[in-house]
């Protein structure tokens, strides 16, 4: 008997043991819980991807929405300010015509005061000449007729 029969007898004994103490079942037992562990696990992360492309999905189509609205507020907006431009530029003229008609309306006062001063200017011009005229023909006995005649006229056209 040789150390090799001894060696051999060993080891037949030791995987006696192993077997009698369910090594191997609890060997598979660990494999069976390991492989379920990674089962879950890769359902796990299935679910944890199906929800990450909703999200994808849900952040996409807001991400139109947003865009969507931004267009259509500056659209608006842009309708707005063409609204304003125009009601600006209709009150601009508007103004402008006014202050034409005002500053025209002045121009014409003007010409009318100016026309009433050279009328007056040359009435006051024919009485002071009518009066220095009528003073060098008329002396005093012809003016106190020529005033006595224009009293009792005033006084007839006056009743």
């Amino acid at each position: 008997m040789d150390a090799t029969f001894w060696a051999f007898i060993g080891l037949i004994i030791f995987l006696g043991i192993i077997a009698y103490v369910k090594v191997p079942a609890m060997i598979a037992g660990s494999l069976d819980k390991r492989a379920d562990q990674i089962r879950n696990e890769l359902e796990e992360a299935k679910k944890l991807r199906e929800e990450a492309q909703q999200l994808l999905a849900e952040y996409q189509r807001k991400r139109k929405e947003a865009e969507s609205e931004a267009e259509n507020i500056l659209t608006a907006a842009e309708k707005e300010a063409a609204v304003l431009r125009e009601e600006a530029k209709a009150r601009t003229e508007d103004y402008v015509s006014r202050r034409t008609a005002m500053a025209e309306q002045k121009i014409r006062q003007a010409e009318a005061d100016a026309i009433n001063e050279v009328r007056a200017s040359a009435v006051d011009l024919a009485i002071a000449a009518a009066e220095r005229l009528i003073g060098d023909k008329v002396d005093s006995k012809a003016s106190g007729e020529l005033f006595k005649s224009s009293l009792g006229e005033l006084k007839t056209r006056l009743n």
